[in-house]
């Protein structure tokens, strides 16, 4: 049996300012596409790494509610840094999500993310079957 895309779609995350999906259902794994720090609002959060972080992580929260996922199912994750002078507050705030679930996980520093944001995310988490 050939397994089959679905695209994922929630208000309870900003919608996609592109040709993308906030999320890809393949099988029983979730692809997120980043997230950046956007409000429900589509307004950039105000304030510095923390702030912006925490935003990203509410909309990751969405999605992968949406999908019947959650931050414990995530088993990799991606992290785009504007500075990686922000690596440790960035860990601060990564912690509070994860606690002692460690998913696999890249950080990189890059030259400029979507309207000059300090930070984005883009997870791969299971999703549970059901029984």
């Amino acid at each position: 049996m050939r397994k089959t895309m679905e695209f994922i779609s929630t208000t309870a995350a900003p919608a996609a300012i592109g040709p993308y999906s906030q999320a890809v259902k393949f099988g029983n794994l979730l692809f997120t596409s980043g997230q950046i720090p956007l409000g429900l609002d589509g307004q950039i959060v105000q304030g510095g790494i923390k702030e912006q972080a925490h935003q990203v992580f509410a909309n990751l929260k969405g999605v992968l509610e949406a999908a019947g996922s959650s931050f414990g199912q995530v088993v990799k994750a991606t992290v785009f840094l504007k500075d990686m002078n922000q690596f440790a507050e960035l860990n601060e705030i990564y912690a509070t999500y994860f606690g002692d679930h460690k998913p696999a996980r890249s950080t990189v520093e890059v030259a400029r993310l979507p309207r000059d944001v300090f930070v984005e995310i883009e997870l791969i988490a299971e999703i549970p079957v059901e029984f």
